[in-house]
């Protein structure tokens, strides 16, 4: 599908001539007069279309095959493992395009440094695409006045709280700390109702890509 929609847009499939994606106006004008915001373009495209793709366990039989492997044997993620691979590759072409001089437009190191930054672009999308946007907050609550906190938790926002029985070791003093998890829009509320009950109190708020579980939708 990836080969075919190539060849599709570029107006090579018989019957389709006229579609020539590169012989537009706008893409003319990106190409000469803003080349590198055509090839950021070309990166947010690339990253989300390969992002997809990962997300989905599919391939597209190039070198992110290579990228699903090293995944999987040795726990790299998938834009990662595409830096490493795919950079071997653009040296290597950069090569080739410095000694044949097949871009006389444009020096073959200045095509490298741009395939180099829209490898990175695309390589931090698929990963974002994969392990999802941060949508919700963990956060640790410690504080003396834990039966307040967790109440208002409860009544006040309407969300579930853990109770985890901790020792302080500087103080050696037994409390129990809240665990909770919010959405984006609910932290700042969060963070009212623990200063509204103990100014004092210790709170650690952390990132969350995937919830599952009563009050939050399941990502797809």
């Amino acid at each position: 599908m990836s080969s075919f929609f190539i060849d599709f847009f570029r107006g090579d499939i018989p019957g389709f001539s006229f579609i020539r994606l590169q012989d537009s106006a706008t893409i003319k004008d990106l190409y000469k007069n803003d080349f590198f915001f055509l090839i950021l373009i070309g990166a947010v495209l690339l990253g989300l279309g390969l992002g997809i793709i990962f997300k989905f366990k599919g391939s597209t039989a190039g070198t992110d095959i290579i990228a699903a492997i090293m995944q999987k044997k040795f726990g790299i993620k998938p834009g990662q493992a595409i830096i490493v691979t795919d950079i071997i590759v653009i040296a290597i072409a950069g090569f080739i395009i410095n000694v044949k001089n097949l871009s006389p437009e444009r020096p073959a190191l200045v095509l490298t440094f741009y395939a180099v930054f829209l490898l990175f672009i695309s390589s931090k999308l698929i990963d974002m695409i994969i392990e999802g946007l941060d949508y919700a907050r963990a956060v640790y609550i410690i504080s003396d006045h834990f039966d307040n906190i967790s109440e208002a938790i409860l009544n006040e926002m309407g969300r579930g709280a853990t109770a985890v029985k901790t020792r302080g070791v500087y103080g050696n003093i037994e409390r129990e700390m809240l665990l909770t998890v919010v959405s984006l829009r609910e932290i700042t509320k969060l963070v009212d109702v623990v200063r509204r009950a103990d100014r004092k109190a210790f709170v650690m708020i952390f990132n969350v890509h995937e919830v599952l579980g009563e009050g939050f939708r399941r990502r797809i």
